[in-house]
């Protein structure tokens, strides 16, 4: 009796395909092979459903899909024509050519990342890092990690695992990704202190909480939304007083980090480290692909001995940066060194670009692209949990959807699969496409993506 099964091509005779063979040649018999029996197993269940076995070409077919989905380079890159600076869906911080040229010397080489060179005996990746953190805000020391929220993690447990950690009702706060304060405290080995209310908080509020049990003192930005109205919170210096009176060390969780007054460029004023250090905090988290426009990382600033003491916690090592990073992050902190950082870090040259040259932009786009496009005023966010609810002017290009099926989430969803992949926002049915963002070697790219998905229409 036949049976639908027959009808699959066998695991040689696809193998045997040139197509597939190219893939072999390119990757390995093994990968390929696992590749093949994945799709042809895959066709197995679906004839099991009762429907028509693939011939060979479709099978070939799936499997170079496969390939190409699974084997692609990745990260992919992307060009961000949202208007959100700080996107975290799209990587968060560009970083600089300095600090490209510094991860590119430390991949591609040996370097002295735990040795000391003067010694030759082994050292720590700390200490250079750590000095120029010292320069730039004033901090008796700094240690790094590779995030903000180990950052804070490691901080807590090192300060106060086992003790009592009073907080603010108001800064138990969420984040991004489900990170919650009291979640990092029960984590930290530290028990949660509420004090005072959702939007009214005072110094007493703390005092009046304080035990022998208690470890810490924790203040919280929330970098990631904003109460208005209603509302207070007490002075970094107010907490500081009380920790000094009664001992006890305050830990500020700055989250961004800015160490560039925003209220410079027309924006809210963003807490900076180096105020936290003149404020007399003990402790300091903040992180390092936000404002600071660098990569991933966490930083950790503030009195020697408490810094020390998260650097011997075993944690440290859990949560230790690489050496990529700390390539990256020791240029980016070189151009705030140099009083370049508007300059040279991409996030603050999005920031500082002024609104004149982002409108002849979008009008040489809007020349470029012909008809189906227009201009119009518009605003950028800064993104990435920080300054929440501030916006910068632009001037947006606008893509007309018409002529394409599907609408404006078509006409998005063809710009995302181009090469390379734009990323705009849609509004009122329509494209829009902030030069804000898009950096001035990725415009050529930009428009050849664009004009091409207007051309193909359906």
């Amino acid at each position: 009796m036949t049976t639908p099964f027959r009808g699959l091509p066998g695991v040689d005779r696809v193998l045997s395909d040139k197509r597939v063979q190219r893939l072999v040649d390119g990757y390995s018999h093994d990968a390929v092979l696992s590749l093949v029996r994945a799709e042809l197993g895959d066709a197995r269940s679906a004839i099991g459903e009762g429907k028509p076995p693939p011939g060979l070409d479709e099978v070939v077919v799936a499997v170079e899909a496969r390939a190409a989905s699974g084997w692609r380079s990745w990260p992919t890159p992307v060009i961000n024509a949202t208007g959100v600076i700080l996107h975290t869906n799209l990587g968060r911080s560009p970083l600089s050519a300095s600090a490209m040229d510094a991860v590119g010397l430390a991949a591609t080489g040996y370097s002295d990342l735990e040795l000391d060179l003067s010694s030759g005996k082994r050292g720590s990746r700390q200490p250079y890092i750590g000095g120029l953190l010292r320069e730039l805000t004033g901090a008796e020391a700094a240690l790094v990690v590779n995030n903000n929220a180990s950052a804070v993690l490691l901080g807590l447990a090192a300060v106060a695992g086992g003790k009592e950690v009073i907080v603010s009702r108001g800064e138990a706060v969420e984040i991004g990704g489900g990170f919650r304060i009291p979640d990092v405290l029960r984590q930290g080995g530290a028990e949660l202190v509420e004090v005072g209310t959702t939007n009214r908080t005072y110094v007493g509020d703390y005092e009046a909480a304080i035990s022998e049990r208690t470890g810490a003192l924790l203040s919280v930005h929330a970098s990631n939304f904003r109460q208005t109205g209603f509302t207070h919170t007490p002075r970094l210096t107010e907490l500081v007083d009380l920790g000094e009176a009664k001992n006890i060390p305050v830990l500020h969780d700055l989250g961004s980090g800015c160490l560039l007054d925003t209220a410079a460029f027309g924006l809210a004023h963003e807490p900076m480290p180096q105020e936290s250090v003149a404020a007399g905090i003990s402790l300091a988290f903040f992180s390092g692909d936000k404002l600071l426009g660098g990569p991933q990382a966490g930083l950790i600033i503030g009195i020697s001995d408490l810094v020390g003491a998260v650097a011997r916690h075993p944690l440290a090592r859990a949560v230790r940066i690489d050496k990529l990073s700390l390539a990256a992050l020791g240029a980016t902190l070189l151009h705030y060194v140099k009083g370049e950082a508007e300059s040279e870090v991409p996030i603050w040259r999005m920031v500082t670009e002024p609104a004149e040259s982002i409108e002849a932009r979008a009008g040489r786009w809007r020349k470029a692209l012909g008809q189906r496009t227009s201009v119009a005023k518009g605003l950028s966010t800064i993104g990435g949990g920080s300054l929440p609810g501030e916006v910068l002017e632009t001037t947006l290009v606008s893509l007309d959807p018409s002529g394409v099926a599907g609408g404006a989430a078509a006409l998005a969803g063809r710009l995302r699969r181009g090469a390379p992949p734009v990323v705009g926002r849609i509004e009122e049915e329509r494209v829009l496409l902030d030069p804000r963002t898009v950096l001035a070697q990725e415009e050529d790219a930009l428009l050849r993506v664009v004009g091409q998905a207007l051309a193909d229409t359906d």
